[in-house]
């Protein structure tokens, strides 16, 4: 209990300090902007405004409740980080829900960390942020890989390195985009998987995505039947073999695997008798090919 009432003490020291007008803080060189770094302050929550780069558009409302009971109890184990604006104003970067549960329970001041960015830094801050948490909807997460790709002017593989996920796994996130928005909303609310969406992409033509959707609704399909009813619309064949055809040895079912994977797509095969063979690698627009093609290559 001492260690926090003296944690809290600082806090409320540094936030005198910041409410200091003839010695405003506004750059990382400012005479005393070291004393804030790296340190928690105790800031008015009224002082901090909204994050408009926040990728999260819906907060479950029993959750906050739930959060603003723990905080009552606790207080706020996890300080908020923010930017500094102006003068006793910053901009949430990250911690909305505490911050929002805090203000439920009446709370006048919220510990956070202040940071200096400016406004493309914020938004690569909250993104980030908010990538790396464990409740987000598939959907949640392909907006906000687009949003680092086109806002931040970061390749794939810069984004990749960025959050430590394969490219892979992005490109699919990605695609998840393409889909009926419709099916994409279905998805944030939980009626469908990602595993569904994955399959749906293969369709192109955006009624009959519906037509399935709908179905998968109704009868409660899962991503295999899904996958197999979206083969049979494409009019592939439905897992017969020719007679030219073998059952895949497993080394190369790992093969196959290890190519989707690196490339974000389902790629297939096909092995005679005699084992020769074709991979067929499916694309879904222009963009998606020259992304293939350059990992293939080997580009950046």
């Amino acid at each position: 209990m001492a260690k926090a009432t003296k944690k809290q003490a600082l806090g409320r020291g540094l936030s005198a300090l910041l409410k200091d007008p003839d010695h405003d803080i506004k750059s990382v060189e400012d005479k005393n902007a070291d004393k804030l770094v790296g340190h928690i302050v105790e800031l008015d929550l009224t002082s901090i405004e909204m994050n408009p780069f926040q990728p999260r558009t819906s907060f479950n409302e029993e959750s906050l409740r739930e959060l603003a009971s723990s905080i009552k109890e606790l207080g706020v184990i996890q300080p908020i980080t923010v930017r500094k604006l102006e003068f006793n104003k910053y901009q949430l970067v990250s911690g909305e829900r505490r911050y929002r549960a805090s203000g439920l329970i009446g709370l006048e001041t919220i510990p956070a960390y202040i940071r200096i960015a400016n406004d493309q830094e914020s938004l690569e801050m909250a993104l980030v942020e908010n990538i790396q948490r464990q409740d987000l909807d598939p959907i949640e997460i392909a907006i906000s890989y687009q949003r680092l790709l086109d806002e931040i002017n970061l390749t794939q593989e810069q984004l990749s390195d960025r959050i430590g996920k394969n490219r892979s796994t992005i490109a699919n996130y990605l695609r998840l985009l393409k889909l009926d928005p419709i099916i994409q909303t279905g998805m944030r609310d939980g009626f469908v998987t990602m595993g569904h969406g994955r399959a749906l992409i293969n369709v192109e033509n955006p009624q009959i995505q519906l037509d399935i959707y709908e179905k998968i609704l109704e009868k409660s399909l899962s991503v295999r039947e899904t996958e197999k009813l979206v083969r049979e619309l494409n009019g592939e064949p439905k897992g017969k073999t020719t007679s030219k055809e073998k059952p895949l040895p497993q080394n190369l079912k790992k093969g196959v695997k290890e190519f989707s994977d690196y490339l974000g797509a389902k790629v297939d095969i096909k092995v005679a008798q005699k084992g020769k063979g074709k991979l067929i690698i499916p694309f879904t627009s222009e963009e998606d090919f020259n992304r293939i093609k350059k990992l293939i290559q080997g580009e950046n």
